[in-house]
């Protein structure tokens, strides 16, 4: 099994916790035994930043790129940075997992290029465009009452400059409105990272069938969620199969990778972390799909939008 993932909050737990959890092994979902247990390829990593709860976001976003870059350095055996298909390719060439480095909340540079800039700088290869709180780059789909509002100005500016760095842009949490205007701005292929289908369990986190076709046009990805609000069904393995099936229905096998959001997710699903992957490959194969749909699903379509993106 090879496997990348689009989304995770394991940083999160473990800069919670001053030390105590560490990225290499631990009771997470996520840790770098388990990533390697799984065969993973590479494993996104979020820096989460909650609005609400930190007044200068962009310095809680910096200590948990200083956390990021620790886990790395203490398991530098196993596991390595990478922000471009190169960096991949090489990783995999060494037989270490690949850490991507993404922020989880678009508000951290608290609008200013500059800052988006520095970021890119160090490491930062895809932003989630917003959380769950308005910022100044749009609005969220937290709330149905966001829905037809979009992309501010700047939040404009910010889709020119991510794709003339080579950053991914990722609408999982974003208004329906702020989804349609990446999908006329980008020039780029752009993901959601971690949604899963409005049509199949009807949360507004969750995509609509015309924003799964105008994702697969842009040649981009949206990466199954893990969290049960999101799946339905308790979060069974039965209820993800129905997703991913959905989602090739509507849209093709292309547009289907996965996002897992382990140690984010509020409620465990049938999968309880990363080594438990298999499960999910074995049922979509016993529900139909061939050997060449899992691979595309479970690595080759993430590993085809960060070849065509991050440069």
């Amino acid at each position: 099994m090879k496997l990348i993932d689009m989304h995770c909050d394991t940083i999160l737990r473990c800069i919670d916790t001053k030390g105590e959890v560490k990225l290499g092994e631990n009771g997470l979902c996520i840790d770098v035994q388990k990533l390697r247990r799984a065969g993973s390829l590479a494993q996104f990593f979020a820096m989460y930043v909650d609005l609400d709860r930190y007044k200068e976001p962009l310095d809680r976003c910096l200590d948990m790129i200083d956390n990021f870059y620790n886990g790395i350095e203490e398991n530098s055996a196993d596991i390595a940075f990478a922000g471009s298909i190169t960096d991949l390719e090489r990783n995999i060439r060494e037989g270490r997992v690949s850490a991507f480095l993404t922020v989880e909340e678009g508000g951290v540079i608290e609008g200013k290029l500059q800052n988006l800039r520095n970021l890119y700088r160090l490491g930062v290869r895809l932003i989630t465009l917003t959380w769950n709180y308005p910022n100044c780059i749009g609005y969220p789909n937290f709330k149905w009452e966001h829905k037809d509002k979009g992309l501010t100005p700047f939040g404009e500016e910010v889709v020119a400059e991510m794709n003339r760095l080579g950053m991914l842009i990722d609408v999982s949490h974003l208004s329906d409105q702020g989804f349609h205007d990446v999908a006329r701005l980008s020039q780029k292929p752009f993901i959601a990272s971690h949604s899963n289908v409005r049509s199949v369990t009807n949360h507004s986190r969750n995509l609509t069938d015309d924003m799964l076709r105008k994702l697969a046009e842009k040649g981009g990805i949206t990466g199954l969620n893990f969290e049960l609000d999101f799946l339905g069904d308790d979060g069974s393995i039965e209820a993800m199969v129905r997703h991913i099936s959905h989602m090739r229905n509507i849209a093709g096998i292309e547009v289907i990778a996965i996002g897992t959001d382990f140690d984010g997710t509020t409620h465990l699903t049938a999968i309880k972390d990363t080594g438990d992957m298999y499960m999910l490959f074995d049922a979509l194969s016993k529900a139909g799909f061939t050997a060449e749909e899992i691979d595309k699903i479970s690595f080759r379509n993430a590993e085809r939008v960060i070849r065509d993106v991050l440069i």
